[in-house]
């Protein structure tokens, strides 16, 4: 029996990733992270990477060790000042034990950036995945990846013990001939389905049929062409460090924020 606890098939995503032969999501991450740490005034001299896409990452920061992302990151621990965990823990069946992993792995003050797939990510898909499936037999089968919303994702780093969580996004519309295109450009970046409740019988074509013709209804551009949106969430994160700066206590500000406005304070009623 699957287990309910186990969102992903090891094992089906191990060969979806094998046969991946674009990209794009991959390269847009690097590419993003690469901007932010241009920005961090910082110089990292011992950066950790981990993806399932090691040749995607490797010149990307000098001198970054590669690690996959397996259940139990081989990653030393205090050996890195940076650690980036790259597009998947989307696929995680752990997300928190990989982000306790890769701050053990941190040394004091040191910055994890994670970046990772959000819930806005084939909304359109899903939905028109969703009635075509239910016009069609009645019920729902799994089929996408239940992906994070940025505010839970956000707190996914507090509660693996980083410092200072960040948590933002990007979204990426991309434009398709069909929906037909959009599955075979996720089969070619290794995203299709890889869910452990997945259906394992073969699916009826009239179900894609009915979900391509539902796309070009509910999502057309205009110019014979549908929209599919990718949503990346970036969180950043620090390993603790005393050198920090810390909230202040509550109440023990010497100034009242009125005189700082220059404004007559209002008490509230009681």
């Amino acid at each position: 029996m699957t287990d309910p606890n186990v969102l992903t098939d090891l094992t089906a995503l191990q060969r979806h990733r094998a046969r991946a032969t674009a990209h794009f999501l991959q390269e847009s991450a690097a590419d993003e992270i690469e901007d932010r740490l241009s920005m961090v005034n910082r110089s990292f001299k011992s950066p950790a990477i981990v993806t399932p896409f090691a040749d995607v990452w490797a010149n990307r920061l000098n001198g970054a060790v590669i690690c996959a992302d397996t259940d139990h990151l081989d990653l030393s621990e205090g050996a890195h000042d940076l650690v980036v965990h790259a597009m998947s823990l989307h696929w995680s069946n752990d997300p928190v034990g990989q982000l306790i992993q890769c701050r053990r792995a941190l040394k004091p003050d040191g910055l994890l950036i994670v970046a990772t797939l959000g819930g806005q990510t084939l909304q359109e898909l899903r939905s028109c995945l969703s009635e075509a499936e239910i016009a069609l037999s009645g019920g729902l089968s799994p089929r996408v990846a239940p992906m994070g919303e940025i505010r839970d994702l956000g707190a996914l780093l507090q509660r693996a013990g980083l410092a200072m969580p960040v948590a933002d996004s990007l979204t990426l519309p991309v434009d398709y001939r069909d929906a037909f295109s959009l599955m075979r450009d996720l089969r070619a970046m290794g995203e299709s389905n890889a869910l452990a409740t997945r259906r394992r019988k073969p699916d009826n074509r009239r179900l894609f049929e009915e979900t391509s013709n539902l796309y070009a209804t509910h999502f057309a551009t205009g110019e014979s062409r549908v929209r599919a949106t990718f949503e990346m969430v970036f969180l950043t994160g620090w390993a603790p460090d005393a050198s920090q700066p810390k909230p202040l206590r509550p109440g023990s500000a010497n100034q009242r924020l009125a005189d700082a406005l220059a404004v007559t304070e209002t008490p509230l009623p009681d």
